[in-house]
């Protein structure tokens, strides 16, 4: 198959990546499209405009299902490329045995195009903080992975109220964590400062303690009593939000979380990993208290006309068909909120996750907001019902380096509880 398949030039192919019409597809691994070097190259990133899509996703049965996603037909014309000619190649031959009627192989990428400093590459402006399996693994073998600051690391696996998620199984050298030592039970809302301060210190992070986060994504359904213990990196996700917020500088999370560690095929632990707890956090907190609005802050927003509170939840909610979770009862968005487009409930996130649950390209992201008038120019405040989908999209925010975001950490639960707020409810005009 590989033989019968066009071959284009430096040159032809980047006439390609300037036609609209003309689809880029980087087969490569999604973390050196984010940006990683995986294979020592001088820059990392990816070609603007290129659509990813990992060769390793085809081993999934669903995975053509990905291409409607990235509106890929078979009458796109369509180049594509990867680290060698072999993997480029396949991905080719897959797609033209789907019917795609012109496709192409781009096989210099690494030895023309990523070494050319005129040549145009996009990247993740934080890539480092969103880190993969191999990453991890070397951390744990005790190597010093790119982009570790230091020796000094602890690995969280993250759960609510639900360390029998960490027995059944965690990644070797993982202490785990509960989100509710971050958050308080009563209001879901971040803890007091001096708490904030104790929990950490007591799972030994310090300020310049470098966090790698991840949880457990386990089809979570509104038929059990805890659909959150179901969501494990979901919370892992809330996590990093509130540890930036007070103030650790080294935030990093398993892009995928648990999943895609066992997907590559690594070790998992049953062995119980106390924290070792630190004196001081060595840092006043919060270190960033413009990462966590206030109702007040939420309504200035509002008012401010510089700036959007944008409701991370699903339709149903944002209309008030329902209100998300067991334990509200009131219905409605806030008024003047932007749609923000979860996915299905309160414990999915289909809409900024791939299907193998890592987080979804960064360009698909920052497009999908745009449409909405979501952009980084702006003073972006994120909410769903209790603040874990908004901290997922602040996290996005994060990785994207938006200057000026926040969590509106009350959310849907403080907002419809409040004697003072108004609420929204049907299609808004």
């Amino acid at each position: 198959m590989a033989e019968t398949l066009t071959t284009v030039s430096t040159e032809t192919f980047a006439t390609q990546t300037e036609d609209p019409a003309h689809a880029i597809l980087d087969v490569r691994p999604l973390a050196a499209y984010n940006g990683w070097p995986l294979h020592g190259e001088a820059r990392g990133g990816h070609v603007p405009g290129a659509k990813s899509l990992p060769l390793q996703w085809t081993q999934y049965m669903d995975w053509v299902e990905v291409l409607d996603e990235k509106d890929l037909s078979a009458e796109t014309p369509v180049t594509v490329y990867g680290y060698t000619a072999d993997a480029a190649a396949e991905m080719a031959g897959k797609l033209t045995r789907l019917g795609f009627e012109a496709v192409g192989v781009y096989d210099a990428f690494q030895d023309e195009w990523a070494p050319d400093p005129d040549r145009p590459l996009r990247r993740m402006e934080r890539y480092q903080q969103l880190v993969y399996p191999e990453w991890v693994r070397d951390l744990i073998s005790g190597e010093e992975p790119h982009g570790m600051r230091g020796n000094d690391c602890v690995l969280c696996h993250a759960h609510f109220d639900y360390r029998q998620d960490y027995e059944d199984g965690h990644i070797p050298g993982a202490i785990p964590l509960n989100t509710n030592a971050l958050e308080s039970p009563e209001t879901w809302n971040r803890r007091p400062p001096e708490e904030l301060k104790a929990t950490l210190e007591a799972h030994g992070i310090r300020y310049d303690t470098t966090v790698v986060l991840y949880g457990r994504f386990s089809y979570p359904t509104y038929d059990q009593d805890f659909p959150a213990q179901s969501a494990g990196h979901l919370g892992a996700m809330r996590c990093a939000a509130l540890m930036l917020y007070a103030g650790v500088e080294d935030v990093k999370i398993l892009n995928g979380g648990i999943n895609t560690w066992e997907s590559a095929g690594y070790e998992i632990s049953t062995e119980d990993v106390p924290p070792t707890p630190v004196p001081d956090f060595g840092a006043e907190v919060p270190a960033h208290p413009e990462y966590m609005l206030t109702l007040s802050q939420a309504k200035d927003l509002l008012a401010s006309g510089d700036g959007d509170l944008v409701s991370v939840r699903s339709w149903a909610e944002f209309i008030g068909e329902r209100s998300g979770y067991h334990y509200i009862d009131k219905t409605g968005r806030i008024p003047g909120a932007v749609f923000g487009n979860c996915g299905s409930d309160a414990y999915h996130m289909e809409n900024y996750r791939n299907f193998d649950y890592t987080t979804r390209e960064f360009p698909e992201i920052a497009d999908t907001w745009a449409e909405m008038g979501i952009t980084p120019d702006k003073h972006i405040a994120f909410y769903c019902g209790t603040g874990w989908r908004g901290s997922e999209a602040f996290m996005n925010a994060y990785l994207m380096g938006w200057p000026n975001i926040a969590v509106y950490d009350g959310g849907w639960y403080e907002w419809s509880s409040h004697p003072d707020t108004e609420i929204a409810t049907g299609i808004p005009e």
